[in-house]
Parts: C-alpha cells; sequence; structure tokens
C-alpha cells in the first residue's frame, strides 16, 4: 500500500485523539486564515476558502471560529502572521518526503522538522530534491465494509473521478483537483461517509520497506504530524500488507 493510503487510514484510526488536542481545529483554522489572507474571504469567489470551510464544516467546526478566522485573514480583525513554507527531505531508507507548513516564526519551524529528520535517520533536502516525485491529487477515502464497489463506482464515475481502488478495507477514490469539489460534494449529497476527504501530495514511484524501516518511518510520519506548525506531510514509501501485519503483532 502506498504511502499516502496508508497513512490516511492510520490518520484516521488517530483522529479522535488529534481532535481532543485540538490539532485539527487549528490547522483547520490556519487554513482559512491563509485562503481568506491571499484570495479574499468570499467563498463564493474563493475556491480555496469554500473548500477549507467546507472541510471545516465536516469537523463540526462552530460557525463563530469559521467566521473569525476568515476576518483574520482579510484583516477585520487582528490576527497574528502566518507564511506557507513547503519542506523537501529524506527519511529512513531514502524516503521523500515533503512537509507543507503554516508558521509565525520561520526560525523555529525549519529548526524543529530538521531536528526531527535527524534523529529519525533522515535529513532536510533543499528545494527541489523531492518535489518531482508528487502531484497534486485530490483523495477521498471511504470504509469498504460500510459500502460495495457498485455504489462507490457509479457515483464516482457519475461526479468525474479520475481512478478508484481497494486498498484492503478502504475504498480510495482519485480525483482531479479541478475537480474535487463537485466529486466530494457528489459523495456527500449521497450521505457517504468519507474517513479522508483533501487534495494532497500523491508519490509517483514508491519505496518498499521492510518491517524495520517500515517502523521508523512510521514513527517519523507520527512525529511530523504531531508538530504544531506541520499542516500535511506526504511519502513515497510503500508497505505490503504481510509488514503491516507482523508490526501489528
Amino acid at each position: 500500500m502506498s504511502g499516502h493510503s496508508k497513512w490516511a487510514s492510520i490518520r484516521h484510526k488517530k483522529g479522535a485523539v488529534d481532535a481532543k488536542r485540538g490539532k485539527v481545529f487549528t490547522r483547520i483554522i490556519r487554513e482559512i486564515t491563509i485562503a481568506a489572507k491571499h484570495g479574499g474571504g468570499d467563498p463564493d469567489a474563493n475556491p480555496r476558502l469554500r473548500a477549507v470551510i467546507s472541510k471545516a464544516k465536516d469537523s463540526n467546526m462552530p460557525k463563530d471560529n469559521i467566521e473569525k478566522a476568515v476576518k483574520k485573514g482579510t484583516g477585520e480583525l487582528e490576527g497574528y502572521f502566518l507564511e506557507e513554507i513547503t519542506y523537501e527531505g529524506y527519511g529512513p531508507s531514502g524516503v521523500a518526503i515533503m512537509i507543507d507548513t503554516m508558521t509565525d516564526n520561520k526560525n523555529r519551524t525549519t529548526a524543529e522538522i530538521r531536528n526531527i529528520l535527524t534523529k529519525s535517520g533522515g535529513n532536510l533536502g533543499e528545494n527541489g530534491c523531492v518535489s518531482w516525485i508528487f502531484v497534486k491529487k485530490g483523495v477521498i477515502s471511504v470504509t469498504a465494509e460500510k459500502y460495495d464497489e457498485d455504489t462507490i463506482m457509479e457515483i464516482a464515475l457519475e461526479a468525474g473521478a479520475e481512478d478508484i481502488k481497494r486498498e484492503e478495507d478502504i475504498w480510495e477514490i482519485t480525483v482531479d483537483p479541478g475537480s474535487f469539489e463537485s466529486v466530494s460534494s457528489a459523495f456527500k449529497e449521497k450521505g457517504v461517509e468519507m474517513i479522508m476527504n483533501d487534495v494532497i501530495r500523491v508519490p509517483n514511484t514508491t519505496i518498499k520497506l521492510d518491517k524495520k524501516n517500515a517502523a521508523k518511518i512510521l514513527t517519523l510520519m507520527e512525529k511530523l504530524e504531531d508538530a504544531d506548525d506541520i499542516q500535511n506531510v506526504a511519502a513515497n514509501f510503500d508497505i505490503s500488507n504481510d509488514v503491516m501485519e507482523k508490526l501489528a503483532q
């Protein structure tokens, strides 16, 4: 299973813990603020803002929180300076890693990411060192235990999805970023519960890991996900079902 698919499943399982820590709301608020800052506060005229507000609603974020985040982005309310920075580097076994951040202190964030990567057997790289390995795609994940193939196939194809495949107990629907909003809306309208529903970086080539290195990369991913300034992490690892079963023992 490729890195983004496997990690989506793992993140879903730890999602309740993240929600308790407030990380989900914090990250979405930052996304709203940045989106409003660069594209304005009107969701109808700002597709990026519209998409992240939809994500906020899916996470049951209170309306007041959303409105305040928008106003901070447009300057109507006093906020704090945020900038988007993407870092590139390598993990154990040469796994390519891309890290999207939103930070009010670049030096702090850079030092933290470098420290996490170095202590995990990786290193921070130069801009462009691994970005060529990834493409942005809309990815929708749905549990296969609740929905059969015909149901998912019908919704996805009618809405204009690019690809549908099953990864263990998950249906993964891949969408062109330009069509993501409409495909996502189609699943919502049908009442389908989505495990993952976002535009992410997907690797076009992967590195297959044994048990030892799989454990290392999953630990690294968790450390990166737990860092306050990090919004998203993408990596090009591949872990077989057999290895995942051994890790679970």
